[in-house]
Formats: C-alpha cells, sequence, structure tokens
C-alpha cells in the first residue's frame, strides 16, 4: 500500500537548474495523482547570499564565479533554454539581466507554506525572474506575486517590511548546510534520500513510485 511521501526540495529562485528541477518534480507530481500522494515543501538555499542590493550583471557574475568566458556562458545558456522548452518552461535570459540577494523571497516563501500556498508562489517566483526579467529582492514585486496566487497582499507586504521569519529561513539554511548540501537542486525524500541536481519527470516519477512502497519506518 501506497503512503504520503515527503519531498524537501532543497533551491534557490534565481538558479536555473532549480526551475528545471522543480518544474519537472511538479510535473512527475501531478501525472502520479490518484497513484502517489506527496507532500512538497520548497527549502531556502542562497546562491549568492553576500549580493548587494543592486545585483550584479549576470554575465559578468558567471563569468567571475565560475570561470567562465562569455562564450560558455552563451552555450550554456542556449542549453539551459533548450532544456525548458523540452518541459514547458520559458526562460528569456536577455530579460534575466542581473543575479539578485534572494533572502526576501525566501522568507515570503516559508510564510507562504504557512498558508498552503507555497509551491504556487515558488512558480510565480521562477517565472517571474526567468520569463520576465523581474526582480526576486524587490519588495513591490515580491508583495504583486504574492497576491496573485491568493495571498494576503497587506500581510506580504508586512511581512517584508518587518523582515519576519528571517531566523526561521537562516535556520533553514544552516540545517541543509551542515548536512553536506552545497549545491542545488537537492531534493530530499522522507528526510532520508538524496536526488542531488535537476533530473527528468520520468526520473522524479519513478523515484516518488519507489519511495511510496517503502514503509514509512524502515
Amino acid at each position: 500500500m501506497s503512503r504520503t511521501v515527503k519531498i524537501d526540495f532543497v533551491s534557490d529562485v534565481v538558479c536555473p537548474w532549480c526551475a528545471l528541477g522543480a518544474t519537472a518534480l511538479e510535473q512527475a507530481i501531478s501525472n502520479l495523482a490518484g497513484e502517489v500522494e506527496v507532500q512538497l515543501t520548497y527549502k531556502p538555499f542562497e546562491l549568492n547570499p553576500d549580493m548587494p542590493a543592486e545585483g550584479e550583471h549576470a554575465i559578468a557574475h558567471m563569468m567571475r564565479k565560475y570561470g567562465r568566458s562569455a562564450e560558455q556562458v552563451a552555450d550554456r545558456n542556449a542549453m539551459i533554454i533548450e532544456r525548458g522548452t523540452q518541459i514547458g518552461f520559458h526562460f528569456d535570459l536577455e530579460k534575466r539581466s542581473h543575479f539578485h540577494n534572494t533572502f526576501a523571497a525566501h522568507r515570503l516563501l516559508f510564510w507562504a507554506a504557512t498558508q498552503g500556498l507555497q509551491r504556487p508562489l515558488k512558480r510565480a517566483l521562477l517565472e517571474a525572474y526567468f520569463s520576465d526579467g523581474q526582480n526576486p529582492n524587490d519588495h513591490a514585486t515580491l508583495v504583486t506575486l504574492a497576491g496573485a496566487v491568493g495571498l494576503d497582499s497587506q500581510r506580504a507586504q508586512a511581512v517584508l517590511a518587518n523582515g519576519e521569519f528571517a531566523e526561521e529561513v537562516r535556520e533553514l539554511e544552516r540545517f541543509y548546510q551542515q548536512r553536506g548540501i552545497d549545491s542545488v537542486p537537492a531534493m530530499v525524500i522522507d528526510d532520508q534520500q538524496l536526488i542531488a541536481g535537476s533530473q527528468s519527470v520520468a526520473y522524479y516519477e519513478q523515484a516518488l513510485r519507489q519511495a511510496a512502497q517503502v514503509p514509512a519506518h524502515a
């Protein structure tokens, strides 16, 4: 007999591989509706925790951080765009001109989880950044996205303005770092099995089916 599978998906909203992985995972969950019950929560990870408020130009950032040439960055972007097309996620990496600090977005996502709307907000954040080039560190943008998925806009504004859930997010970040997660996406199944990197829809489907057949306290 199958059971509910707990999934913690550790990721950042400015990570293209996280966008690909989250999209594929959500499709896998949808495909298995009625067969496998999944409890999915997105957990915070900051690719660039020291990123200044003004952000950094995307191409310059990739060249500086990873030692890539401009041509290598362009080739990588083309691959990401193609992979997105294959699963229905649209990347416009010309609009996505900068990398930004994402701590405010993670605080908002933490709050959204308490309201039962974290998953649609995560999708909205990924699309706003990668498809529309919006700034996930801009509070007005975040409030608009929150309202669009059904969250209370005034409460969202208060969460952002008051620095709420900062310690909770920091604690979660430390938790996963201490368990050896230093790159994302990383998917943790039932607090035990780790699947690193962005995988295909079929891969996630198989992993979820297998997990559902394992007794909860095995």
